[in-house]
């Protein structure tokens, strides 16, 4: 029970700092982050890839609704959420895992859990770009929109595990 509520709870949280604070940042008019992605990155390993999808396109229609962005969102989120699961699997072995475990640097490694978010942050900021510029009228500026935000929310996301925001303990 203690763990829904604390899922429930950094549900809200990151959908309330990126909706409030950080969609109002726009470093250099170029760079937005986009860190409620760790919630999706740190749905626990065992949530079944239906459950993932659904409830990372229920997270992205939320910022879409907030942020006026018809739908981007919870497209990323969506196809970032169906392809979560099937990554896990290529970084670790999910069944040797403990029940209700979290990716994070101490489960998976430095290394694992760094490519782990690069992989699902860069396909969600490629896919969301992609959407918003509908084209190629200004390429320029969408890959280095895209290139940058990519490394800013990354970089931001290593620094909220880095405080081991969401540690669950077996114990729990």
């Amino acid at each position: 029970m203690i763990r829904r509520f604390r899922d429930f709870f950094y549900f809200i949280f990151f959908v309330l700092l990126q909706t409030l604070v950080i969609n109002h940042i726009h470093l250099f008019g170029i760079v937005t982050p986009f860190v409620y992605l760790y919630v999706i990155l740190k749905f626990r390993i065992n949530t079944s890839r239906s459950s993932v999808i659904l409830l990372s396109f229920l997270l992205g229609l939320i910022i879409d609704i907030f942020s006026n962005t018809f739908g981007m969102h919870a497209a990323a989120c969506s196809f970032i959420g169906f392809i979560r699961n099937p990554l896990l699997s290529q970084f670790v072995d999910v069944k040797e895992l403990p029940d209700g475990s979290v990716p994070s640097y101490r489960l998976f490694g430095f290394n694992r859990f760094s490519r782990y978010t690069l992989i699902l942050v860069t396909l969600h900021h490629v896919i969301l770009f992609f959407i918003d510029y509908f084209g190629f009228h200004q390429p320029a500026l969408m890959i280095t929109r895209l290139l940058t935000s990519i490394l800013l929310t990354v970089l931001l996301i290593f620094i909220i595990e880095s405080f081991n925001l969401i540690q669950i303990k077996d114990g729990e």
